[in-house]
């Protein structure tokens, strides 16, 4: 990689840091003035005013903004977080337990929504106006308009409810939490690991109904994008030349259009799985999965901010990660980019 790119990814690297440290000071600000009382949270509503002022004093609550911001900065550097108010632990522990519940229902989503919306999109760009072409379309369209949390209900009440094709709200049944030793956090990784496989089937069972429903708004972006992706480069003169020559239609995808969208499908991948892992939210509540979302709900509704704080940094972090991974790619796999970033 030559001198100009690296500091192009210098350049990118200085621009996270600014970014993440944005996101935090407007987080912050944002928690502090809303109207709000976590001391009440913690002594009761009916506490007396000398034990409130007293824990408003040991949360550091009773500080002038700007030096609240800087212990908070401070404990942040050293890895300290702060306590979670509902749960009264450490919110680094809180979020090494609901984390990883998360990233595992979003990868398993944004797996799903590429393998389907990927091959979707550019076999509605190849046959376009035709009934597949319009299936594609209808598919995009519902998947934008339909509000996540009706899904959720309604697959709940048809495919658990009724059908009984799927597990219920949760990872797992009641009865087989904790019998799988958590090592990566990731339930289907950690029974696989341990060779448990009627815990990984439960498991499995729970979360193919909550990934379908989130991702299928990722699922209908990456499609409606795809097939715009894909008519651009039908419209370029070397899929007309492969055409001339007899290539036929899987050919002229898997070796001429494929690879010269692949940066561009790089980019909305990573929007994708960034999107899920911050919109899994409601998702959660509806299926109780116990992810930093409904982590970060119930912190909300009690007005822990050290908890929201870190789980907003966290998911803005992955984020923000994403697009840095994202542009990257490009600079390795596109000559024009390192020409521009030059």
């Amino acid at each position: 990689m030559n001198e100009f790119s690296a500091s192009g990814i210098g350049k990118r690297i200085f621009q996270l840091f600014v970014s993440l440290f944005v996101l935090l000071v407007v987080t912050f600000v944002i928690g502090r003035v809303l109207p709000n009382d976590p001391v009440g949270a913690v002594v009761g509503e009916l506490a007396d005013p000398a034990a409130h002022a007293a824990m408003r004093a040991r949360l550091g609550l009773d500080l002038p903004l700007y030096q609240q911001f800087w212990l908070y900065v401070s404990g942040l550097v050293r890895g300290d977080l702060g306590n979670a108010i509902l749960t009264g632990n450490p919110v680094t522990k809180d979020l090494e337990s609901a984390f990883p519940a998360t990233l595992e229902l979003a990868t398993f989503a944004v797996i799903l929504s590429t393998v389907v919306g990927v091959p979707l999109g550019m076999a509605a760009a190849m046959f376009r106006d035709t009934w597949l072409d319009r299936f594609a379309r209808v598919i995009s369209l519902v998947g934008h308009s339909i509000p996540v949390f009706w899904f959720g209900i309604v697959g709940l009440v048809i495919f658990y409810a009724g059908l009984d094709w799927v597990g219920g709200p949760g990872r797992v049944d009641v009865y087989m939490e904790g019998l799988v030793e958590p090592k990566t956090g990731l339930l289907l990784v950690d029974s696989m690991l341990a060779g448990d496989h009627e815990v990984f089937w439960n498991a499995f069972s729970h979360i193919i109904l909550p990934a379908c429903i989130l991702g299928y708004s990722a699922m209908a972006y990456i499609t409606r994008m795809t097939r715009s992706f894909t008519l651009e480069q039908l419209n370029q003169d070397y899929v007309t030349a492969a055409r001339a020559k007899g290539a036929s239609p899987m050919g002229i995808v898997t070796g001429h259009i494929l690879p010269n969208i692949a940066v561009q499908l790089l980019t909305i991948l990573a929007i994708s799985y960034g999107g899920l892992l911050e919109g899994a939210v409601v998702t959660e509540i509806v299926f109780s999965w116990p992810g930093i979302g409904q982590y970060m709900t119930n912190a909300l509704l009690t007005g822990d901010m050290n908890a929201v704080l870190a789980s907003t940094l966290i998911i803005g972090l992955i984020f923000m990660v994403l697009n840095f991974l994202t542009d990257l790619a490009y600079i390795i796999l596109d000559p024009r980019t390192r020409e521009v970033t030059a």
